[in-house]
């Protein structure tokens, strides 16, 4: 696989001899010192190029070659008339290229805290600060939010049991696997966040949170995820209610919010029930 070193010179080749590229951007994990650094982490360039609305580059992809061979290919359009081409190539090498309307480049490199000006031909980038992932961070839940989703997460089960009741498996790991575990996963990124005082990033979708907790809660955490075998499903759910009431009191405390013993209990008590029938 190429290494950084060579992938940067590649880029910066490209961008030195197309005219119409003015400035090159690098950002995501990258440029982030407190993210993991592994072979796999992809390579996020933005290309602020003079005459946006030329589209030859969508229309004319052999420039692409340049960069390597192609595993696939995904290209997609903004509505600020900016676009993408996510690109991954056969030595594992991933890059996210995106072209940008260099009339727009003070407002977009100020959007993502984790940029760094890589090239600027005509010196017209604002001083930027150094990278930083200060709007990664994880937010501490105002009380309306807490709310909403300490409800959600048990109304959620309802569902669940009654999908479970009717033999509706797809249904059933839709509202498991997807509404009531990413649910799971805020209250986590919220206890993560409390503990860190509010400044800590827990990555995409929680990829981090191995390395942020303890082993016990990780692996409890992990073995909610359920089969498609109904009597396991039966039993995460339950575990997952008793993982929702252990966290959310000991948040609720820390926060100063109502955790919602009486959803909790009720919701418990009526989806016992439909498990008996």
């Amino acid at each position: 696989m190429r290494g950084y070193k060579e992938v940067m010179n590649q880029v910066l080749e490209f961008a030195r001899d197309d005219d119409t590229i003015r400035v090159v951007m690098l950002n995501g994990s990258r440029v982030n010192i407190n993210a993991p650094v592994d072979i796999m982490q992809d390579y996020d360039i933005v290309f602020f190029v003079s005459g946006i609305e030329n589209i030859s580059y969508k229309l004319n992809r052999s420039w692409i070659n340049q960069f390597g061979e192609l595993v696939i290919l995904q290209q997609n359009d903004f509505e600020d008339d900016s676009y993408i081409f996510l690109m991954q190539f056969k030595d594992g090498v991933r890059i996210d290229l995106r072209f940008c309307d260099i009339k727009r480049v003070n407002t977009i490199v100020k959007e993502d805290t984790l940029s760094k000006i890589l090239m600027d031909k005509d010196n017209i980038v604002d001083q930027l600060s150094l990278p930083n992932d200060k709007i990664y961070l994880v937010k501490k839940p105002t009380e309306e939010e807490w709310d909403k989703l300490l409800n959600n997460m048990w109304w959620i089960q309802t569902y669940i049991a009654k999908g479970i009741w009717r033999d509706e498996l797809p249904y059933v790991k839709y509202m498991y696997d997807v509404i009531l575990i990413d649910g799971v996963r805020r209250l986590l990124s919220w206890y993560i966040g409390m503990q860190h005082e509010w400044n800590i990033n827990v990555g995409k979708c929680g990829k981090w949170y191995k390395r942020l907790l303890e082993n016990d809660l990780y692996s409890r955490y992990v073995s909610l995820y359920s089969s498609v075998e109904y009597e396991d499903v039966w039993n995460k759910l339950f575990k997952t209610g008793e993982f929702i009431r252990e966290l959310g009191i000991e948040l609720s405390t820390k926060l100063g919010y109502k955790y919602p013993m009486n959803d909790d209990t009720n919701v418990t008590e009526y989806i016992t029930k439909i498990r008996m029938i």
